[in-house]
């Protein structure tokens, strides 16, 4: 049954759009895991498999999509991109399912990629705009939920079909395409965002003009970014290759076993999927927001420092990784960043400064994913897992410094202490209410 238009504000309509980042991560994942299994089949060199991974969904085709899909979906709104987008989605999942040689492969990553990237920034602004204020956390954390369960599934049916072989892999990216045609029968009956519906357009009057050119005209706005960004640059480009390398760092730490390595990587995603539950969604709306990062970071931290020292490919390092890198990703950086991301930017621009961001991040990513097949033959585990390293704990220092106070105020209110007094009364004019100046510091 298609969710009707009376249902944009509950659970339903959360659920519907956050299926994108289930069939967004389930498609990293299905990457990572036929890698190999291309590489074999088209007698590919590293170069070539680091083109693939460079140019996918985990980063320069996400990033083309984000800059793209991010001022489209504050110009012609939400609803626009989560209608189409996950067409270009479906033709690019199923041209990989299909892929006969290299170059159809490269073309097929490339179109998923750039429908993933338009997808992320509507699908984190939508929830977030329609969640209530006590549970908007909560709200967002469904979208890190489905995207913890992307991998947890992939890697499960990955390790089930292994003895298939490429005809296993190419399974999993047909079944993508079928739980995308289900997706996006079910957001037919979604209506538009009722904030960028009532807001956004009198906000143009109040905080600039909507998109990059808006977004970048407030210093407030260029703040914001360089902190998102600054956490989810340095955090994402550990996690990206954690995603689609990871198999081949395991080899590296002593673990060879195809089917040994996926089934790790599933603790892994239950341990996140886990901790994204009974962790963030549970606490984020109830505690401090930048403790419970800090938590997440620290565990991250730790989890690769267990796998550099101890390059054993033994269980019990194997096991102590798997926990304490897949609770950090379940209340970590990318959780919050999904969440400030859509708190600290005005209705005009919100999806444009998720898309800028979106689209630097994944590029950082592409540039380190194109050598990094050839980085960890050449420096070994310890060589980069020291260079992962080092980018997690920029991460943690830059949320621990600057997170936002946040915390319990609606996007109105939080709109109004980042861009003063003209954008409540810009707001009131098409007949909402919004908070006074000493209503917000009394908060």
């Amino acid at each position: 049954m298609r969710i009707g238009a009376g249902s944009t504000t509950g659970w339903r309509a959360t659920i519907a759009v956050a299926m994108s980042n289930y069939i967004e991560a389930g498609s990293i994942i299905a990457i990572a895991t036929s890698l190999a299994f291309w590489q074999s089949e088209f007698h590919l060199g590293d170069f070539a498999v680091g083109l693939l991974a460079a140019l996918s969904a985990n980063a320069f085709g996400a990033a083309i999509g984000a800059i793209l899909g991010g001022p489209l979906c504050d110009r012609y709104g939400r609803k626009a991109i989560y209608t189409y987008d996950l067409l270009v989605y479906m033709a690019g999942v199923l041209l990989a399912a299909f892929a006969v040689n290299y170059a159809m492969l490269l073309a097929a990553f490339v179109v998923t990629g750039v429908a993933v990237g338009a997808g992320v920034p509507a699908s984190w602004t939508y929830i977030a705009e329609q969640a209530p204020t006590e549970g908007r956390a909560k709200h967002v954390g469904t979208a890190q939920l489905a995207w913890s369960a992307g991998p947890l599934i992939g890697f499960a049916l990955a390790a089930a079909l292994a003895p298939l072989g490429l005809l296993g892999s190419r399974l999993i990216f047909v079944h993508l395409f079928v739980v995308a045609a289900i997706v996006w029968w079910v957001r037919q009956g979604l209506a538009e965002s009722t904030i960028w519906t009532e807001e956004g357009r009198a906000g143009d009057v109040a905080v600039g003009v909507r998109g990059v050119r808006g977004l970048f005209s407030r210093k407030v706005n260029v703040t914001a970014l360089l902190f998102l960004g600054g956490i989810y640059l340095f955090w994402n480009t550990v996690a990206g290759q954690a995603g689609i390398f990871m198999p081949r760092v395991y080899d590296a730490a002593g673990l060879h076993s195809a089917m040994a390595q996926n089934m790790l990587q599933v603790l892994v995603w239950g341990c996140t999927v886990a901790a994204t539950y009974f962790g963030f969604m549970r606490f984020a709306d109830h505690m401090s927001q930048r403790l419970l990062y800090v938590i997440g970071a620290a565990l991250g931290i730790a989890g690769w420092v267990v796998l550099v020292a101890f390059t054993d490919g033994g269980v019990p390092t194997m096991l102590a990784f798997a926990v304490l890198w897949g609770v950090s990703a379940g209340i970590g950086a990318q959780a919050f960043y999904g969440l400030w991301a859509s708190e600290l930017f005005a209705t005009p621009y919100r999806a444009s400064a998720q898309g800028v961001m979106f689209c630097v991040v994944r590029s950082f990513t592409g540039v380190l994913s194109y050598f990094f097949p050839t980085l960890l033959t050449l420096t070994g585990l310890t060589g980069v897992g020291l260079l992962l390293i080092g980018l997690l704990v920029v991460a943690l220092v830059i949320g621990a410094v600057w997170a936002p106070q946040t915390r319990g105020k609606t996007l109105r209110e939080i709109e109004l202490e980042r861009y003063g007094p003209q954008a409540s009364a810009a707001t009131d004019n098409v007949g909402m209410t919004s908070p006074t100046a000493t209503e917000v510091a009394a908060k």
